[in-house]
């Protein structure tokens, strides 16, 4: 490594930003479409990586500032980000749900490179050689691990008996068009609902921009609750790209489970309408995904639940 280095400056900055960004692109396609994995080999250890990387290669014998180190690693970052956009490895609106974390993380993985040249204790090789590897280390450990089931609960209070918002929650006409900027950008969202008949075991589809939910009845006490389980689901997305995208993490990597509708009388006449659904994602660092996923869910009940109340204190 160290006898391929231009002496060069700007040949060197070159040098260090294209083999990191290189490096960091072959291990993302090869985790996403090899091993299968979205997690924190993807997420967390690869945007460490390039800021570790290309502060260490630029840095070897030579040395190098904080501000280069930033300054690099963010140029490497930027162009493996173009690079999965162009070709259509990701779309828009993950890149964007992932890029503040991957700021987050070169940075940090520019300063511990940075960190590692101003000692200079510390064999540089070996610590390239390490982060490189532990990518593919943890994806194939994390791989095995099984996700755990999240909930999202929203609730309206209707001025409305439940035997009206009973009627709007079974199944429910057309939604206007939203206009919210998460719907148009091309996060899915419910159209309406129908059902083929009434009581457990009968199935109610909702169905979506991107398709239906078929969800079998498991639970139906009139004006009460209304319980299904998810027995097919459409994708949650569909990717902003110039091409038609279909990446891994757009099949079966967000789950949903279940959901209900549960209707309560309040003592002021009204009803109150809570929607719940239960899922579960093979993405991770669930902590950071998780915000997202459950303020999707909670977007997407409160565009049902406000669409229901709508109707219901209309009839």
């Amino acid at each position: 490594m160290i006898t391929l280095l231009p002496e060069n400056d700007q040949k060197r900055k070159v040098f260090s930003i294209l083999v990191s960004t290189i490096l960091a692109g072959l291990i993302t396609i090869w985790g996403i479409y090899g091993i299968g994995e979205y997690g924190i080999a993807l997420f967390i250890l690869t945007p460490l990586y390039i800021g570790i990387s290309t502060t260490v290669i630029y840095g070897l014998k030579k040395g190098i500032t904080k501000k280069q180190s930033a300054q690099y690693s963010f140029t490497s970052l930027a162009i493996l980000i173009i690079c999965l956009f162009i070709f259509a490895i990701e779309g828009l609106i993950c890149i964007l749900m992932v890029l503040p974390l991957a700021i987050l993380l070169t940075w940090l993985g520019s300063y511990i490179g940075y960190l590692f040249i101003d000692n200079g204790k510390v064999n540089n090789i070996t610590v390239l050689l390490f982060s490189f590897c532990l990518i593919p280390l943890t994806a194939f450990i994390e791989h095995k691990k099984s996700p755990s089931l999240s909930s999202v609960v929203t609730f309206v209070d209707i001025d409305a008996s439940p035997e009206k918002v009973w009627q709007n929650v079974v199944e429910f006409p057309e939604l206007d068009e939203p206009h919210e900027l998460l719907f148009r950008s091309g996060i899915s969202y419910p159209i309406n609902a129908n059902i083929t008949g009434k009581g457990v075991g009968e199935i109610r589809y909702c169905n979506f921009t991107t398709g239906s939910f078929v969800e079998p009845i498991t639970a139906w006490k009139e004006n009460e609750l209304l319980k299904f389980e998810v027995l097919e689901q459409p994708a949650p997305m569909k990717e902003l790209s110039f091409w038609d995208i279909d990446a891994p993490h757009l099949h079966d990597y967000f789950v949903s489970k279940e959901g209900q509708f549960k209707l309560t009388q309040l003592d002021n006449g009204k009803t109150r309408l809570e929607g719940t659904t239960w899922y579960y994602h093979n993405i991770k660092p669930a902590i950071y995904w998780k915000i997202w996923s459950n303020y999707i869910i909670h977007k997407i009940h409160v565009r049902v639940l406000t669409h229901i109340e709508k109707n219901s204190e209309r009839e």
